[in-house]
């Protein structure tokens, strides 16, 4: 193989592919990209298992040919070159890489021991313009759990139903929801992974142009073009997430959004000093008391807010309520409570199209 290609159209396509490269992986050759010449241009493969990324470059082929390059050494190489073109030969499985005065020899693996990505049959197909794919995804994709003794809750869920989407994503403390227009010709009920959501979150543009999503059995693929995403989906019974949030409330308030944040971000300070990560609200009737204790010291904040129903003393784990509330990009949003021990769901005023819940913490009546 031989090829000549520009350093930052290459650079930028070794970005992409990398993303689909696990730190973790114990097979040698899925540390590797896999480079191929197809039809006037370079591929670029890189997988887990679990997520596939394929891109394309712009390149001059002099000779056609493949090979498996170590990811991190490659992107290294050339990232440090000089913006200027690349001239990139290849003979019994060593990389020749020159570029002006620079030239380097690596050892490389032979293509055919590269996992094939999967070839997809039974689809169905939809599309989705990516800023919106990313802000669905954005408002919750954090409210995945890490923990992987419940795998299916390390995914988002996607169902479509006539033609609405909905991004559900929980662990069992908080849950957010995001619905979104999508015209699907079938209802469709798949779990994604999250880490492969982040990915492709860093890879996509905001721009309005359609993602074109295909689900087949087992797999999904995101196809924007010059790049394709393969995941496999998650397998398992997701929860039931419309059982968990209830439309009946006694107390809502109102309040400003960027004051609520601040608020909770500086009681915040004093909560992370504690393992229970601690903030104490009481709702009263014309604004939201919000203090939090540790051994250091302690912190008193108030934020006016318009009040109905009952008055209400509650505690959350501060990091749960305010990455739903940093999700939200409203001016002001919306807490509805049944009391201090059942969820709290908190929307954006003005837009049906997002729900967070929280779950409270238990504490003693004292404890306020």
């Amino acid at each position: 193989m031989r090829i000549e290609v520009n350093q930052r159209a290459l650079t930028n396509s070794i970005n992409v592919v990398q993303k689909g490269i696990s730190p973790r992986t114990t097979l040698q050759i899925l540390d590797g990209i896999l480079l191929e010449t197809i039809d006037g241009k370079l591929k670029l493969t890189a997988t887990d298992l679990e997520i596939g990324i394929e891109t394309y470059v712009d390149c001059n082929i002099i000779e056609e040919g493949s090979i498996v390059v170590n990811a991190r050494i490659f992107g290294d190489i050339i990232k440090k070159l000089p913006n200027s073109m690349i001239d990139i030969s290849v003979e019994n499985n060593n990389i020749n890489i020159k570029c002006e005065n620079s030239e380097f020899n690596i050892l490389g693996n032979p293509a055919s021991e590269y996992p094939e990505l999967p070839t997809i049959i039974n689809k169905n197909s939809f599309k989705i313009p990516k800023d919106l794919f990313k802000s669905a995804i954005s408002q919750t994709v954090f409210a995945t759990t890490q923990d992987e003794t419940r795998p299916i809750l390390t995914g988002v869920l996607l169902e479509i139903v006539n033609n609405i989407g909905s991004f559900v994503a929980l662990d069992g403390y908080r849950l957010a929801l995001r619905t979104i227009p999508i015209n699907s010709e079938e209802d469709i009920k798949i779990v994604i992974p999250g880490r492969v959501l982040s990915e492709l979150n860093k890879i996509l543009g905001d721009s309005e142009e359609e993602l074109n999503i295909v689900v087949a059995p087992g797999h999904v693929i995101f196809n924007m073009g010059e790049t394709i995403v393969f995941s496999r989906l998650l397998e398992g019974q997701f929860l039931n997430y419309k059982d968990i949030i209830r439309k009946d409330h006694k107390t809502s308030i109102l309040i400003n959004k960027k004051e609520l944040q601040d608020s909770l971000e500086r009681a915040s300070l004093l909560a992370k000093e504690e393992k229970a990560n601690l903030v104490k609200l009481n709702l009263v009737e014309d604004k939201v008391i919000i203090k939090s204790n540790s051994e250091i010291g302690d912190v008193y904040e108030e934020v006016v807010s318009k009040h109905e129903g009952d008055i209400i003393d509650i505690a959350f784990n501060s990091k749960y309520i305010i990455d739903g509330i940093k999700a939200i990009d409203s001016e002001e949003v919306e807490l509805y409570f049944m009391g201090s021990l059942n969820p709290c769901i908190i929307k954006p005023v003005g837009n049906e199209n997002y729900t967070y819940l929280v779950l409270p913490v238990r504490l003693a009546q004292e404890d306020y």
